[in-house]
């Protein structure tokens, strides 16, 4: 199974678009991506240093961008993508290039999108000195405990000794002085305490624009920082993008759910090496590719097809007549009580759990309709992004879907 993934910010460096800027069709891309966004990436991908680029409301549309017009010189025809893609996912920002590659939004609504997010957490972080560290081995638990002991919140978990501290310079001082045993700190080049309640303000906004945005339902699955799990349905996907910005990236999760699917190999796109290095150290025995440069597009290519048999695409990858509900993690699936075939259910009706040895998740409708066909019995296990049950879907006085 075939994972894409897409990069957040500090993967950026300084000129990493030069060799791609000389594909015209790439130029071209952009050019018009820019010209939505109002920032002329051109510039910031080649010619800026790496001062100028580390400011939020430049990298953020540049490592979008980037992704998105990537993405389109792998798969010429979006259609090839969903088919060959087993699960995706986006580390912070990258997450907006994941719902923009899976249909999620359109290309001009993530630029639009993320142009606004990197301006408000700029703004946001200008309000008071914050800042973010990588605490890097140590007992997990040990880690945990020094952070919140220095007032900080664990922003990012990236799994297998990298925990992401966030929050006031004063709070960073504090943790540097009593750092937990047998890890060690690196201060991050970000210019804000991202992830966490520093970012607020930023969620006001975003959630404003968020409700005059419309959204489609993911093509394949798609992974959410918020828990690792799949997400069904694009408006749900739109609120965790905003919910995101204040709140920790459990990239940690999202790692264990691919482990869940069986993803063999991995490939991040442009600017690549940061998700790729984190795989290698905890998805054991999986294949990686970090997609850099334009040269490396057919061998990308193949590497999709070698992992991207169609055989594991998402069912979500074709738009039937019918919806499907899947489950959002991996566990022991209960169906709700009186749910049956053709019983009638309103958008957001509960219609199981699945439960884990971490949790237990409430799985509901994305949309009204019957209820045509279960996929699987209660007490079954069931993995990310399986097909629970066949519904068909309500529709308006004017035959639309409801």
């Amino acid at each position: 199974m075939l994972a894409i993934v897409a990069p957040g910010q500090g993967a950026q460096t300084p000129g990493f678009l030069t060799p791609w800027l000389a594909e015209p069709q790439f130029a071209d891309r952009l050019n018009w991506l820019s010209t939505v966004a109002g920032i002329d990436l051109a510039h910031y991908g080649t010619k800026a240093d790496a001062e100028t680029i580390r400011d939020t409301a430049i990298a953020q549309p540049l490592l979008v961008a980037s992704g998105l017009v990537v993405a389109l010189q792998l798969f010429p025809s979006p259609a090839d993508g969903f088919r060959r893609t087993g699960v995706a996912a986006g580390h912070s920002v990258g997450e907006i290039t994941a719902a923009a590659a899976t249909g999620v939004l359109s290309a001009e609504q993530a630029m639009v999108f993320v142009r606004e997010r990197g301006a408000q957490m700029a703004a946001a972080s200008a309000a008071r000195p914050t800042s973010m560290m990588a605490v890097i081995g140590g007992d997990q638990a040990e880690v945990l405990a020094a952070i919140e002991a220095a007032g900080l919140t664990a922003a990012n978990n990236n799994g297998s000794g990298q925990i992401v501290a966030a929050g006031t310079v004063e709070q960073l001082a504090t943790l540097s002085e009593n750092p937990p045993a047998k890890a060690r700190l690196i201060q991050l080049s970000v210019a804000g305490a991202f992830h966490t309640v520093h970012m607020e303000p930023a969620v006001a906004h975003l959630a404003q624009l968020a409700r005059a945005i419309s959204t489609h339902d993911p093509r394949t699955r798609l992974l959410s920082n918020a828990d690792g799990q799949v997400v069904q349905s694009g408006r749900e996907y739109l609120a965790r993008l905003v919910r995101q910005v204040a709140n920790p990236v459990r990239w940690d999760l999202c790692l264990q759910t691919m482990a869940d699917l069986g993803v063999t190999g991995l490939l991040e796109l442009p600017p690549a090496g940061t998700l790729t290095g984190i795989a290698k150290r905890n998805l054991k025995g999986i294949e990686l590719f970090a997609l850099n440069t334009p040269d490396q597009i057919s061998a990308a290519q193949d590497f999709v097809l070698k992992h991207g048999d169609s055989a594991w695409a998402s069912p979500m990858s074709s738009t039937p007549s019918w919806m499907l509900v899947v489950s959002p993690s991996k566990g022991e699936f209960r169906k709700a009580e009186g749910v049956g075939v053709e019983s009638i259910l309103a958008a957001g009706a509960p219609i199981g759990t699945v439960a884990n040895l971490r949790d237990t998740v409430t799985v509901a409708s994305t949309g009204g309709g019957t209820v045509t066909e279960w996929l699987v019995e209660d007490g079954d296990p069931v993995s990310p992004g399986q097909p629970l049950l066949r519904l068909y879907p309500a529709q308006d006085s004017s035959g639309a879907d409801a």
